[in-house]
């Protein structure tokens, strides 16, 4: 697995758990908790935007 896959990879899993912390921020109702992991999901998608246009498409 080339370099550039595994920050992809990272990047994937660091979205998923944020996506999961979501549900715990409404299970537990911390306003705070939502908007860490929304912030979370944002930068990990625009990260792997930014990170494919600077590499091109990966396969």
């Amino acid at each position: 697995m080339s370099r550039i896959k595994i920050y992809f990879l990272l990047l994937a899993i660091f979205a998923v758990l944020s996506i999961a912390f979501i549900g715990v921020a409404i299970a537990e109702r911390s306003i705070i908790l939502a908007i860490v992991c929304i912030a979370g999901v944002y930068l990990s998608f625009t990260l792997a935007r930014k990170l494919r246009d600077h590499v091109g498409p990966v396969s």
